[in-house]
Order: structure tokens, then C-alpha cells, then sequence
């Protein structure tokens, strides 16, 4: 039976790949709006297995779920996510604060 509701274990290390096929990452979290019950975000994680890694917010109307590769495509490129605001490992980032000021904090 097809159905549009996914647990969010299922979503939590989904691939993300840009529109040229290369993957940027996978959804490390989601950021929920309490009140609204939303999701605001979703942290996309970067960085290979010896590398450092990198998380980066990207809104979750910009990311779209294919079913052929079974993960998130979206028009985002790497190059857009290291624009905005970044947590690197072991890093204290407050992924609840919108305050940050950066041209694409919200609108990557």
C-alpha cells in the first residue's frame, strides 16, 4: 500500500542528493515547530568517513523525497550549504536559534 507518512527513524540518515545526482549527505535530524507540529528543518550531514563532518539546516520544503534512489533530492548545492551557518563535530550550535544573521540561514 503506498502511503505519504514516514517514521522520522526512517528519515534520520536518508541520502540527500543535489538535481546532478551527487550526494551532498544525509538528514542527520529534523528540527520540529512545537506549536505548529511541523517540520521546520532538516539537518543534513556532510563529510566522508575519515573526514570531519559538517551539519548544515535546510529547510524541509526544499528537500523532495524520490523514490527511485530512496532518499531526498533538492535544488541545494554544496556550495549553497557552506554559505550558511555550519556546526563541524563536537561543536555546541542551538539548532532552535533563528536568530543567526546570514542571507541564507532560511532561505537555502
Amino acid at each position: 500500500m503506498h502511503h505519504t507518512l514516514v517514521p522520522s527513524d526512517r528519515v534520520e540518515h536518508a541520502c540527500v542528493f543535489g538535481l546532478d545526482g551527487t550526494k551532498l549527505g544525509t538528514i542527520e535530524r529534523l528540527m520540529l515547530d512545537k506549536v505548529s507540529g511541523t517540520v521546520a528543518y532538516a539537518v543534513i550531514k556532510t563529510g566522508g568517513l575519515l573526514a570531519t563532518h559538517h551539519h548544515y539546516p535546510v529547510r524541509w520544503d526544499a528537500l523532495r523525497f524520490d523514490p527511485r534512489s530512496q532518499g531526498y533530492q533538492t535544488d541545494v548545492t554544496l556550495e549553497d550549504l557552506r554559505e550558511g551557518p555550519c556546526e563541524i563535530d563536537d561543536d555546541t550550535f542551538d539548532w532552535g536559534d533563528r536568530s543567526r544573521p546570514h542571507p541564507h540561514y532560511w532561505t537555502v
